[in-house]
C-alpha cells in the first residue's frame, strides 16, 4: 500500500496536490509510528513560481533537495520555529513540490497527543503544516529522506474523496509571490475540522 516512487515522478504536481488528499503520511521515529490521513496540501511549481524556494532556478544548500527526482521529503524551519514537510515531485531537475498543510490523527494518536500537548479530538493538533509535522514528529532530521523508506512514507488506504468535496483556494502566507500569490493552488477537504484556517502556520 506504500506508494511507489513511480507515483512521485508525475510532473503534473496540481494533480498529486489533489490526488495526496486523502492518502496517508506514516512517520516512525524511534519505533514510534504515528500516521494521519492528508487533509490539506499545496502546490509548489518549481521555477516558474514566485511562491516556491526554487523560483528563477534557484539553488542553495538549502532548496537543493527540491531538485532530486520526485520521492524524497523536504523540511525545512519557519519562522525559526516550526518545520514544514513537503513531498517533493516531478523528475531531477524539476523542482515541484507539494506542501502538507493538515492531517487528521489516524494512528499513534497518543504519541502525537504527548508531542501536541492536546487531546486529538482538538483540530489544532494536527491543523496548519507546523503542527501536522510536530504531531508526527518531523524535524530537520527528516529532510532529504526517501519517501520509499522506513523512516518516513505514505500509503494509499483508498479513501478518495469526490470532486466536490475538495475546495482550492489560494495559498497561504505566500503574498511577496505577486499575482502567483492568487493562484489556486491550495486544496483542502471541505469541512473536515482539521484543514487549517487561513494565515495558519503552526
Amino acid at each position: 500500500m506504500k506508494l511507489p516512487l513511480s507515483y512521485y515522478s508525475d510532473q503534473d504536481v496540481l494533480f498529486l496536490a489533489q490526488d495526496l488528499l486523502g492518502k496517508v503520511l506514516f512517520t516512525n521515529l524511534n519505533g514510534q509510528i504515528t500516521a494521519g490521513i492528508i487533509v490539506e496540501t499545496e502546490a509548489y511549481f518549481g521555477i516558474k513560481d514566485k511562491a516556491s524556494h526554487a523560483y528563477g532556478g534557484r539553488r542553495t544548500n538549502r532548496t537543493e533537495p527540491l531538485y532530486s527526482h520526485g520521492g524524497i521529503s523536504y523540511v525545512y524551519l519557519c519562522y525559526g520555529i516550526h518545520h514544514l514537510f513537503n513531498v517533493v515531485t516531478s523528475v531531477e531537475g524539476d523542482p515541484h513540490a507539494v506542501l502538507v498543510r493538515a492531517i487528521e490523527p489516524l494512528i499513534g494518536k497518543e504519541i502525537m497527543e504527548s508531542r501536541r500537548k492536546m487531546p486529538a479530538s482538538r483540530a489544532a493538533i494536527s491543523s496548519g503544516p507546523g503542527s501536522a509535522a510536530k504531531a508526527l514528529g518531523i524535524d530537520q532530521s527528516f529532510n532529504r529522506k526517501d519517501l520509499g523508506g522506513n523512516e518516513i512514507w505514505i500509503e494509499d488506504h483508498g479513501i478518495q474523496y469526490p470532486p466536490d468535496a475538495i475546495v482550492a483556494s489560494t495559498r497561504i502566507g505566500v503574498a511577496y509571490a505577486q499575482e502567483d500569490a492568487l493562484l489556486p493552488w491550495r486544496f483542502f477537504v471541505k469541512n473536515n475540522k482539521y484543514v487549517s484556517k487561513p494565515n495558519t502556520v503552526g
